[in-house]
């Protein structure tokens, strides 16, 4: 009796199968360098930032362990303090303004006017967003110079006398505040306008016919069918806010005295002119609890005026 022996078989993969193996290599090779980068610059610095927030290292010596002491002397520090506050009244009143701006731009180019004005002023009121900060705030110091200054020109052409804008504390916040308003509620703008755009006609031909018009229709109808865009907007545009630097940094530099130093403007002072590399990383991480806490209130309040279709 002969015994055959079978035949070894290859199991070989279906074309779907291999196209598919093929396609997730691919997109892990193409979605490398992109984390590489994320791991390198996001994750690795936030790491090394919550760990130095427990230490205290000035690059030059060995960092030392100092537990919660960085955390204790920003309580003493009136400076932090002082920072903290500036931030979060200048939070209240730029995204106030800046919401306002936008929205209320965005319903005036909704009304009927030639598309090739629409799209003129669309993107004027953008352009400012793509600018660099820093060179706005530059070109801004010399419009606002007391001495030189356009703006101050402007103002003695109607008898109005020179107006310290950049060394007054009143004034030097509000000039930080309208230059940043000026360069950001583009953004905002651009987010209404769509939002604006995708409301039915006939939503509003129905109040109209209810006689809904103007505040009501805008209260009663608009606001309502667009809250999830400003929810958005309200909670980018005050995240943006909490970390201003460049307007207060490059226009007054912090002053006159503290008056429009921020608390990223301290992170920076204590990590790169004075080598506290620890205390300004606890600066950062109570900014940073901040933020989140914030946004969390946010969404939370969220469930009493944001109505989804």
């Amino acid at each position: 009796m002969t015994t055959t022996s079978a035949a070894p078989r290859h199991t070989v993969k279906p074309p779907a199968a291999r196209r598919s193996f093929v396609e997730r290599w691919l997109a892990m090779i193409f979605l490398a360098p992109t984390l590489l980068g994320m791991a390198l610059f996001t994750f690795l610095p936030i790491i090394g930032s919550l760990v130095l927030a427990f230490f205290r290292w000035d690059i030059i010596s060995a960092p030392q362990f100092v537990g919660f002491a960085n955390f204790a002397s920003l309580a003493q520090d009136p400076t932090v303090r002082v920072s903290f506050l500036n931030t979060i009244v200048f939070v209240v009143v730029a995204v106030t303004l800046q919401l306002g701006i936008a929205l209320c731009l965005a319903s005036m180019l909704q009304a009927r006017m030639p598309s090739w004005l629409r799209v003129f002023l669309r993107s004027t009121f953008f352009f400012p967003l793509v600018l660099s900060a820093a060179s706005v705030s530059i070109f801004m110091r010399y419009m606002f110079n007391e001495q030189f200054g356009v703006v101050n020109w402007l103002l003695s052409l109607i008898g109005i006398p020179a107006v310290p804008w950049l060394t007054s504390p009143v004034a030097s916040a509000a000039v930080v505040v309208l230059v940043y308003v000026w360069q950001n509620f583009g953004f905002s703008f651009l987010l209404f306008l769509g939002a604006l755009s995708n409301i039915p006609k006939e939503l509003h031909e129905a109040a109209n016919l209810d006689g809904a018009t103007g505040w009501k229709q805008f209260s009663n109808v608009t606001l309502p069918l667009i809250s999830p865009t400003v929810l958005v907007a309200s909670v980018m545009a005050i995240i943006s806010a909490l970390q201003v630097f460049d307007q207060p940094y490059v226009l007054t530099n912090g002053g006159p005295g503290d008056s429009t130093r921020t608390a990223v403007m301290v992170i920076f002072e204590s990590a790169f002119q004075q080598l506290e590399f620890g205390e300004a990383s606890a600066i950062g991480l109570v900014l940073t609890v901040l933020i989140l806490a914030v946004t969390a209130l946010q969404f939370r309040l969220s469930r009493r005026f944001v109505f989804y279709q």
